[in-house]
């Protein structure tokens, strides 16, 4: 079991001590942020959403960041401030952490699903294709199954199944085949390793995107990403207030579908619903007809934002039972 933790209370920190985020001014305004409301920073990561919040937050503002890496709470003491608690869990259980500070609708919520750059630049997580390290990818320590774990133990039709769902990868019951193989001389246990037999598979172009895709599929079967995701989108609707505001990046296309059809119906299936007089039932709504992207300036800055997909929404009506769905 996690246990919130608070940091000092002291003055804010200034951003400039954190990695700067992808789209960091778009998400800002997305945001609206009034400076006494109360704000959750889903993906706290390294800390540079967190403390451009509180820049924007009055005395009486308040912000809430989750993340369940270690490492996180860890800087999370870094920014000395009354107004940030910092919650260590996963955001699947955002509702009730809340809950426990008598927190029960807030007037935004961010999340950007991406691994922080804070992440990827530390070795031992085994995040980064480019760098060697254990192959364990585990967001929190505490979760039993790791990435080598799942090589070692998963079938060939399991492990083609991550790579094609979770990556999207072209050919993946070859690379099951050639992880099957190699797993039966040594045991896979680092990300040197990894690549090593993705280099096998790799196609002629998109050496790295591919690398890329391969470890993207791992770490999102090791942490359950993508079921922790949808669990925590249906929560958001009824913790925004009215005219609340919830802001997400998403950086591949599993993500990115559940936002959109979230903000475009109020349900993850992108179901439309109606009322007895036919009208659309729709909890949310978009800000920008389609998900912004990162400029090509910073694109050249930081090629994490190449893949980037920022939707806001605004939150127009509580979310009603369906009564009534249309084709």
């Amino acid at each position: 079991m996690t246990h919130p933790a608070h940091p000092p209370t002291h003055s804010p920190s200034p951003t400039h001590h954190y990695p700067l985020p992808v789209m960091l001014d778009q998400t800002l305004q997305g945001l609206a942020i009034q400076p006494e409301g109360t704000y959750v920073d889903l993906t706290f990561g390294g800390g540079g959403h967190a403390a451009a919040i509180l820049q924007q937050l009055g005395p009486k503002g308040r912000l809430f960041a989750f993340d369940q890496d270690p490492d996180s709470a860890i800087q999370a003491t870094k920014i000395q401030d009354p107004r940030l608690t910092f919650i260590q869990a996963n955001f699947r259980f955002c509702t009730h952490f809340l809950a426990t500070y008598d927190i029960t609708q807030v007037n935004g919520i961010l999340a950007d699903l991406g691994v922080s750059s804070f992440q990827l630049n530390e070795p031992t997580k085994g995040f980064a294709n480019r760098l060697d390290g254990p192959l364990d990818m585990r967001m929190n320590p505490e979760i039993p199954t790791s990435a080598a774990s799942i090589i070692k133990s998963y079938t060939q039709p399991q492990l083609a199944q991550i790579l094609q769902q979770y990556g999207e990868i072209k050919n993946p019951k070859k690379l099951a085949q050639h992880i099957i193989r190699a797993r039966s001389i040594t045991p896979i246990t680092t990300t040197t390793q990894l690549k090593e037999i993705a280099a096998h598979c790799v196609p002629h172009r998109n050496q790295n995107k591919y690398y890329a895709k391969v470890f993207q599929a791992f770490r999102i079967a090791v942490n359950d990403e993508i079921q922790a995701l949808e669990e925590m989108l249906l929560q958001t609707i009824n913790l925004l207030k009215y005219h609340g505001r919830l802001v997400v990046l998403s950086y591949h296309s599993l993500e990115d579908k559940l936002v959109k059809n979230l903000i475009k119906t109020g349900n993850l299936e992108g179901k439309l619903h109606q009322d007895l007089y036919g009208n659309i039932l729709r909890p949310l709504q978009s800000i920008h007809r389609k998900a912004l992207k990162a400029s090509e300036a910073e694109i050249t800055d930081n090629n994490r934002a190449r893949s980037a997909r920022l939707r806001i929404a605004e939150k127009i009506a509580p979310l009603i039972p369906p009564t009534n769905p249309t084709s």
